[in-house]
């Protein structure tokens, strides 16, 4: 469902041939197939694995196939692009690097975040040397209790949603994420609210919030990035405001917006018959195979969703230890 909702329409944009598809539910494959004119229908990804002249092999399925998968993928010699996350643990996705490693093949891994036009937008200017070092990091992202409504186990809460900011802090502040401190609130079954403490190498700070307390129905996201008097703000992977040091306004009756100090901000044209990429798949999907054709990309790798599990996992053992810190394991 969410391939075909999400993934598909925005891979068959870029120049590439879709020639199988496969799902334990014949009846949801052939209906894709359908609609894509795929001629191979299948319901055992091997089937997939055996057919000839094939380059990549993607999915969008659950954490142990994504590590299966993958895996059986890259030994067939085949370039991979995964949903995230990388496997159920650190573990799973550090096999899935090392299988790449060793067919010499790409993972590309699900952080589309990282490409929502927003987010480039304001990635662009936190890296720039105008804005220098990063100091601060913060974001907010919700979702409901839907899926873990009276659940006592958030395994899926963790593993499909926190895992994207155990990645984008890392890719903003451009510094490892070194530790982790947890101050966690059930407020009733699958209700969970979270406050996430990151530290970094480079000595930047961050606070994270994620939960189940939330309506999907309403605006859930956001971030802040702060650096030395300029911060850049994002709302909804939607609108940025890029805040710098204007001067005191109210005494000067000849004050103007001035360039370089006052605020500039950015939102879509949402009336414009053009293409905005507010999830961020399709910039995601160009720039998987833009790495394949050689150039320089900054597509989050396997080796990224080593790092991102690694994170994940210290946060987990800091809801189950709430307001010790945990140190991050590296590689």
């Amino acid at each position: 469902r969410h391939a075909e909702a999400m993934l598909l329409p925005q891979l068959v944009r870029h120049d590439i041939e879709l020639v199988g598809v496969c799902d334990i539910n014949r009846s949801a494959a052939e209906k894709v197939g359908q609609r894509y004119g795929v001629k191979h229908v299948a319901t055992d990804f091997a089937e997939l694995l055996a057919l000839p002249n094939i380059d990549i092999a993607g999915m969008a399925a659950g954490p142990v196939q994504h590590r299966d998968l993958s895996i059986a993928a890259l030994r067939r010699g085949l370039h991979v692009f995964m949903e995230k996350p990388c496997g159920a643990s650190a573990a799973d996705a550090r096999a899935i690097a090392d299988a790449a490693h060793a067919a010499k093949c790409t993972v590309g891994v699900g952080f589309m975040k990282r490409y929502a036009t927003a987010n480039r937008i304001a990635h662009n200017i936190v890296r720039s040397a105008a804005f220098g070092p990063t100091i601060g990091f913060f974001g907010e992202y919700m979702t409901a209790p839907t899926y873990f409504q009276g659940a006592a186990d958030y395994t899926p809460f963790f593993l499909h949603h926190c895992v994207h900011y155990m990645d984008l802090p890392r890719y903003f502040v451009g510094a490892p994420i070194e530790s982790v401190t947890v101050f966690p609130r059930e407020h009733a079954p699958g209700k969970l609210l979270l406050h996430v403490h990151l530290g970094f190498t480079s000595g930047a700070v961050g606070t994270v919030i994620m939960g189940t307390l939330q309506s999907r129905g309403t605006p859930m996201e956001r971030l802040q990035i702060m650096g030395d008097h300029q911060r850049v703000e994002v709302d909804g992977v939607f609108e940025v405001r890029h805040h710098r040091n204007p001067p005191f306004k109210a005494d000067d009756p000849q004050a103007t917006l001035a360039d370089g100090v006052d605020t500039l901000a950015w939102k879509p044209n949402l009336t414009a018959a053009a293409n905005e990429d507010f999830k961020g798949y399709n910039a995601l999907f160009g720039a998987f195979l833009a790495t394949l054709d050689g150039q320089t990309t900054d597509l989050p790798t396997i080796d990224d969703g080593v790092a991102a599990m690694q994170v994940l996992e210290a946060m987990v053992a800091g809801v189950a230890a709430p307001g010790v810190t945990q140190r991050v394991a590296r590689d």
